[in-house]
């Protein structure tokens, strides 16, 4: 049935009605930590670059005639980090982010993140606001629980912590760490046999990182964010294109993601500020999609040149639809977007 049918509208409507009040509590709980709303613009010279992102491409016509070819952002991260360059230090932003290839209960092509940083102050920061929107969702929509499928959370409950590491060893019987070299980089022979020991079909053609993903995506995820919300950190650094190394191991990054029902909520770093790694990183992301979709994105040259004059920052990327849906205990993402791609 379209969305645009009464009946389906009515249906949906006191999930949109929670959605714009759940919309309006967050903006007042950051304004009232004095963060800036501000509002990135969806049009990018690069949509970002990492291996697995699609972008929609676009073309901007000038008025003399010229042809440059634009991408609609799949993250406002690149613009963020350059209002925190010119002197933002608290800041949020509901951005329209739009990513192709991706489709489902959890994806929809164009969706709002919920995206914040806070310069100066390290990840702990931004790990404890992400837990903090989580019980604000549920006090707006009055939730005792937050449920998705067969999932239950109680999302006011002390949230579970657990290393990528931790995660792997318990879920999935693989000594993650034992298969990265002393700088954080993929052992991909290792990998292959611990998971193919555990019973993980990875091919031959696998790299580490595909290998990575598999694991965690059928014998990780679905585990966390059962009854308490989860927070998994301290990524693997060729995992964490985009965060610091840690200085507690230098294997893993300031990567981690918040988990609510099994269901991956936000995505959140200390970031990088160096731009030698920055460019390394990016040119090694863009070379496998190359390798792997027969294309790659130019590097946003005037983020890289921000990257050294950017203070230490934190930040963090919720999918604000999935927040929504969690709380509401909406079947989909679709159900809680006002018009969703039909």
């Amino acid at each position: 049935m379209p969305w645009w049918t009464p009946q389906d509208h009515a249906d949906r409507r006191p999930l949109l009605i929670q959605r714009g009040r759940l919309k309006a509590a967050i903006r007042a709980h950051f304004e009232a930590q004095q963060f800036t709303e501000v509002e990135c613009g969806a049009l990018a010279l690069s949509p970002g670059n990492e291996t697995h992102l699609h972008a929609f491409e676009t073309r901007f016509l000038a008025p003399d005639g010229a042809d440059q070819l634009l991408y609609l952002h799949t993250s406002p991260e690149f613009a963020a980090k350059k209002l925190l360059t010119a002197g933002e230090v608290r800041i949020f932003d509901f951005a329209r982010v739009f990513r192709n290839r991706e489709r489902g209960r959890l994806h929809a092509p164009e969706f709002t993140m919920l995206e914040w940083y806070r310069a100066h102050e390290d990840y702990a920061a931004v790990i404890a606001d992400s837990l903090a929107l989580v019980r604000l969702a549920a006090e707006v929509v009055e939730a005792q629980r937050f449920s998705h499928r067969q999932a239950q959370c109680d999302p006011r409950a002390q949230a579970e912590r657990l290393t990528v590491a931790e995660a792997f060893t318990h879920f999935a019987g693989i000594d993650l760490l034992t298969t990265l070299s002393a700088s954080g980089e993929g052992d991909t022979a290792a990998l292959r046999s611990r998971a193919r020991r555990g019973g993980v079909d990875v091919s031959d053609d696998d790299d580490w990182s595909d290998m990575f993903s598999k694991i965690l995506t059928l014998r990780v995820e679905p585990r966390l964010g059962l009854e308490r919300p989860c927070i998994l950190y301290e990524y693997p650094v060729c995992e964490a294109a985009l965060a610091r190394v840690s200085a507690r191991d230098p294997r893993v990054a300031e990567r981690f993601e918040l988990y609510v029902c099994g269901v991956e909520l936000a995505n959140g770093f200390g970031e990088l500020t160096d731009p030698v790694q920055q460019r390394a990183r990016f040119e090694k992301e863009m070379a496998k999609k190359e390798r792997v979709y027969g294309k790659r994105y130019p590097l946003d040259e005037s983020f890289l040149a921000a990257l050294p004059h950017m203070p230490p920052a934190s930040g963090v990327a919720m999918g604000f639809d999935r927040l929504v849906m969690l709380a509401t205990g909406a079947p989909n993402v679709d159900a809680v977007l006002w018009t969703p791609l039909s």
